[in-house]
């Protein structure tokens, strides 16, 4: 087993990471710049290395020089940076470092989106429709003839990215040049790289991913499904498992064909792969994810298998060590992504000093978050900044659960998605589990609130207006000092 890693990420997975690493008697290297230097996994990391500026977590030389300074045995990458780069898991080898994650050949096949599904149909597997060509910037025009050969509605996607990130859904032709050149400039933003590929939309649609866990040796298992169809500026923000959308037939073949899929590609470590299900249930592949996902909470929950831990053993050579039939999934899960967001501001990122955190607690909730009082929210990174996760015996009990998680949560100095997430849950669409993709693109239809809740409402009106009244106005005040009277009897010492 390994005795140190290198972890080459920040934020919450990054504390994530330490506190297994911590139980698995590992040391830990933390990565920072200074931006971020009072971030929580900072301070739980066993040493801290110090970034020139927030740009180096995206520069292979830079991690791995850092990585062999400090002796590490292995590196994690967390997800997004470098947890896909073939690349940087080929120059940790030369350096005879592990990667922890999936083999080069593996990242590389599945990070070529197009070349991926058209080996997927080869094999007799059902896809989403693509284009057979990504395009750049500068060719809007064969990109215009292959969006009519498919038909529209279609989807763009960003080559590196996929579903997230640079994905736009396009209606009809008119609109296409606006919306490419919006694509193009956010995959290049987030990414590096502007390439997208288009893809047939299925309207109404639900996003299904199956979680695996493979080992080099050839034993592989899944560990459920999970939906994450509320989707908010192409991020999914709530997300459920099992998936709602999936009959008990459909559910068995969505999953026996995950594992084939896997097998196909020769997976390898922990990984996801998605599908679409359309309204009558028939489903599509559409990517392999061959990282750890933000939502692999989910699977944690309702399995009780650490996946960080999985990742960390199999990557150390360790056999799977079970099967199928060892894994059994109970209960329901639900996750929020909770963002430092601007409502009044198109949900604009925010960043800033956090005055005051408070977590939500009780039985079966998790928050993974790197938050805590007095700590700051850096403008340069992704705005996720905790995720609630919840489980409970059925999914009535997990929704109540969740939403009262979300009404303990407290989060004073950066503006939050939490008012969006509260909305969500009170809404009867998501309440009855009739949902899809497109849930967001309308007006949310909320419950009436209960006695309790306008209980809340008016505490918190009144709390407002209170420390408003406060705070409009100075109030002198005689310092705690002066009434000893100090000031006074020292004018007669002689």
């Amino acid at each position: 087993m390994f005795k140190k890693i290198l972890i080459a990420n920040r934020g919450e997975i990054a504390v994530r990471i330490i506190r297994t690493c911590r139980e698995m008697g590992i040391r830990t290297v933390a990565l920072y710049e200074i931006s971020d230097r009072d971030s929580l996994h900072v301070r739980l990391a066993d040493t801290c290395v110090r970034l020139p500026n927030h740009h180096a977590f995206m520069e292979p030389d830079t991690i791995l020089s850092i990585a062999q300074e400090q002796g590490v045995d292995a590196v994690h990458p967390g997800y997004g940076f470098l947890a896909e780069n073939a690349d940087f898991i080929r120059a940790c080898e030369a350096a005879a470092i592990v990667f922890i994650g999936p083999p080069a050949a593996v990242v590389e096949a599945t990070r070529n989106k197009i070349s991926m599904l058209e080996q997927a149909r080869a094999a007799g597997f059902q896809t989403v429709i693509n284009s057979s060509h990504s395009f750049d910037e500068g060719e809007f025009e064969p990109m215009a003839a292959a969006a009519a050969a498919i038909g529209y509605p279609l989807v763009l996607k960003s080559c590196s990215g996929g579903r997230g990130r640079g994905e736009r859904l396009v209606d009809s032709p008119d609109h296409l040049s606006e919306i490419v050149r919006r694509a193009h400039v956010e995959a290049k933003a987030v990414y590096g790289n502007s390439r997208l590929f288009l893809e047939q939309a299925i309207l109404p649609a639900h996003q299904v991913g199956v979680q695996i866990v493979a080992d080099r040796y050839g034993s592989l298992v899944h560990l459920g499904d999970r939906e994450g169809s509320i989707v908010h500026n192409n991020q999914k923000i709530v997300e459920e498992s099992p998936a709602l959308c999936l009959s008990s037939e459909g559910r068995d073949a969505l999953l026996e064909t995950a594992v084939r899929l896997a097998r196909l590609f020769n997976y390898q470590n922990v990984g996801t792969v998605e599908f679409l299900v359309d309204a009558a249930g028939e489903f599509y592949f559409s990517e392999i994810k061959s990282r750890i996902q933000i939502d692999h909470t989910l699977s944690e929950m309702v399995t009780r298998v650490d996946l960080i831990r999985e990742q960390i053993r199999l990557a150390a050579g360790e056999a799977l060590g079970y099967g199928q039939d060892d894994v059994t999934c109970h209960g329901w899960a639900m996750m929020c992504r909770v963002q430092a967001e601007d409502p009044a501001r198109r949900y604009m990122p925010a960043s800033g000093h956090l005055r005051r955190v408070r977590l939500p607690g009780g039985p079966e909730v998790r928050v993974d978050t790197y938050l805590y009082c007095d700590s700051e929210v850096p403008s340069f990174y992704d705005p996720l900044i905790a995720k609630a996760t919840v489980w409970a015996t059925d999914r009535p009990a997990c929704v109540d659960r969740l939403r009262r998680a979300l009404e303990d949560f407290a989060v004073i100095g950066v503006p939050t998605n939490l008012p969006l997430l509260t909305e969500i849950l009170r809404s009867p669409a998501f309440v009855a589990g009739e949902y899809a993709t497109d849930l967001l693109h309308q007006p949310l239809e909320t419950k009436p609130a209960t006695d309790v809740e306008m209980l809340r409402r008016d505490l918190a009106a009144a709390a407002a207006v209170l420390y408003a009244r406060r705070h409009e106005t100075f109030t002198p005040q005689t310092p705690d000092q002066w009434a000893t009277g100090w000031h006074r009897t020292s004018r007669h010492i002689q």
